[in-house]
């Protein structure tokens, strides 16, 4: 995959130029890639918030639900949109939210709390729908697209910025044994643009940067460029609906 397009050029049909074969893309020995928006989406806003209410022993109805949901998100949701506004006393937990797992919690509780629920320990439960399988869902091509990587023998690493451990998110849906190595934020003291978390994961892969393709949904995954890495940039989809993973497949694997 190149790093910049080039613009096109014009050759008379009879020189020699016309008839030299296009520079071939350089192989793709491996592939990095993103969690919350490439691999798997958080759920649902209002399912969210009824599950979390649930788990507090409080039905909610709908309507209400989704009135929260709305103001949760605006208040800032972990995987979902970044906060309208980061109160000065959550600065400092906002900063680090992707460095120390306490961060991570501190920032996105708190920033549920300025939300006035009504429930006694909701902004726990709703933190801690992050920290189960079921507070997220895979994208339909992940399991395929990951299969057909093992199949070939391409190794794969997981590479997010992230606050917790979701090793065990791919124990539950079946792919541990398709991901090679994860790399984490919060366990590696980098986060992405830094380079240094990919050059970490190609590391751990044991290839080139320049032999590897990472694929994600934020500029922060295009950073893997200044790694030496090819970069696949995938569009926002929601929670089930295909994202164009499949399109790595045509990238990694040979034709």
């Amino acid at each position: 995959m190149p790093d910049h397009a080039q613009p096109p050029q014009t050759r008379s049909p009879g020189s020699p130029e016309a008839a030299a074969p296009r520079a071939s893309r350089r192989p793709v020995k491996a592939v990095l890639f993103d969690f919350h928006g490439t691999l798997a989406q958080v759920e649902e806003p209002r399912q969210w918030v009824l599950e979390a209410a649930a788990a507090c022993g409080v039905t909610l109805d709908r309507v209400k639900a989704t009135s929260l949901a709305d103001r949760l998100l605006t208040a800032g949701r972990a995987g979902g949109p970044l906060p309208a506004r980061v109160p000065p006393r959550l600065a400092e937990l906002w900063a680090d939210r992707d460095l120390y797992q306490h961060a991570h919690r501190g920032a996105y509780t708190g920033l549920a709390e300025t939300v006035d629920a009504g429930i006694e320990g909701f902004a726990d439960a709703l933190y801690d729908r992050l920290l189960t399988a079921q507070g997220w869902l895979p994208y339909p091509d992940t399991a395929p697209t990951l299969t057909a990587l093992r199949a070939a023998r391409v190794p794969v690493a997981v590479v997010s910025n992230i606050g917790f451990d979701v090793r065990p998110h791919f124990d539950t849906w079946g792919l541990t044994d398709l991901v090679d190595a994860f790399v984490l934020s919060y366990e590696v003291g980098r986060c992405k643009p830094d380079p240094a978390i990919f050059w970490r994961a190609c590391g751990m892969l044991g290839v080139d940067a320049e032999q590897t393709l990472m694929v994600g949904d934020t500029p922060a995954d295009a950073g893997a460029v200044a790694a030496g890495c090819a970069v696949l940039v995938l569009p926002t989809a929601d929670p089930g609906r295909e994202n164009g993973l499949g399109a790595v497949l045509d990238l990694a694997l040979p034709g």
